[in-house]
């Protein structure tokens, strides 16, 4: 596939997985528009495997100050068209879930927590995704632990952005092949991978992964209102001048919400 139609196959992938969340995207130029000032933004992320993407999800669409939610993801399949398809339905089920949550404020997408060790923050957390063989392990230890309170403390110095923090947590293989990273904002967070790796997630004989995406907003930032009515803002005019290229530069715990959401995975046990 040559670079346009692989923007092709990854942008109607998200018109079909934002449209599972209700929202009505369409595509226009090098983004993906969608309610009000959002709009996902598509990067070219050729890898030897042809299955990755970058998306990033933009809440204030024209707005050079606005954050915009950066995720690398990469997807399964036997062709290229199944890979790409394949990652975007990876980051529709974490990262554009916590987003959509973080838009609502109403728990069906995500869950919502204040952790001591991340003071001044709320911390909206996505669905974990687990794909592989023999998922359910991986699965299993998820749903036992508060894997954010535990990273929170290394965390906490590595947040980039006094608004508001994208952070991607990725992990499994099998033993002696391993992976374990934390991205903040998109850029490895060395300190938390280290300790993510560190943690005693089971390690079997055959590949298993898991991902989940997390937002941490300040409690105290003054412009979190109007990111979070993004949905309800004027849309930009359609011919909105240099918007895609703005858009498409640079990059108390409620414990039983949180177990749910684990268990909520997406298995693929072979």
């Amino acid at each position: 596939m040559d670079p346009e139609q692989r923007l092709a196959v990854i942008r109607r992938g998200v018109v079909r997985e934002m449209a599972r969340f209700g929202r009505e995207f369409s595509v226009e130029g090098a983004v993906v528009r969608g309610p009000g000032s959002t709009a996902v933004a598509v990067r070219e992320h050729p890898g030897p495997d042809g299955g990755h993407v970058d998306l990033g999800f933009v809440l204030t669409l024209g707005s050079a100050e606005a954050p915009v939610l950066w995720d690398c993801t990469a997807g399964l399949g036997t062709t290229e068209e199944e890979k790409l398809d394949s990652a975007v339905r990876m980051w529709a089920g974490t990262t554009a879930a916590a987003v959509v949550e973080f838009l609502e404020r109403e728990g069906r997408h995500g869950d919502h927590l204040r952790l001591p060790a991340l003071p001044g923050w709320h911390a909206v957390q996505g669905p974990a995704t687990v794909f592989g063989f023999g998922s359910a392990e991986l699965s299993g230890w998820l749903g036992g632990r508060e894997l954010l309170a535990e990273l929170a403390p290394v965390l906490a110095g590595e947040l980039t952005d006094p608004r508001l923090n994208g952070v991607k947590l990725f992990l499994g293989g099998r033993a002696g092949d391993e992976v374990a990273e934390v991205r903040v904002n998109g850029t490895v967070a060395h300190a938390a991978s280290a300790a993510l790796g560190g943690m005693d997630w089971p390690r079997g004989e055959r590949f298993c992964w898991a991902r989940l995406f997390v937002l941490l907003a300040a409690e105290d930032g003054h412009d979190l209102a109007a990111v979070r009515a993004a949905e309800a803002a004027p849309p930009l005019p359609p011919a909105y001048p240099r918007a895609a290229d703005a858009a498409a530069a640079g990059p108390v715990a409620r414990r039983r919400g949180a177990i749910g959401r684990w268990w909520r995975t997406r298995r693929a046990d072979q």
